[in-house]
């Protein structure tokens, strides 16, 4: 199974938090993410609920994360 990957932009509306603090994930390893062909970051959904305290561990989405995901696909 593929793995589902966002926009930085895109992430940061799903959680719920600033574009700022999503670049501070990446820089400290906390999420997951490919660089496109033209140098685009696209961040990976499942790493996006992970929780920052426990690595290696994943937290449940809320279902508000869950309704702004499905809705992506709409």
């Amino acid at each position: 199974m593929e793995r589902q990957a966002v926009s930085i932009m895109k992430a940061a509306q799903l959680v719920g938090v600033s574009r700022r603090t999503i670049y501070n994930w990446l820089a400290s390893g906390k999420l997951d993410y490919v660089r496109t062909a033209g140098g685009s970051v696209r961040i990976f959904v499942d790493s996006l609920w992970r929780d920052p305290a426990r690595s290696g561990e994943h937290a449940a989405p809320t279902s508000a994360v869950v309704s702004s995901f499905n809705a992506l696909g709409s």
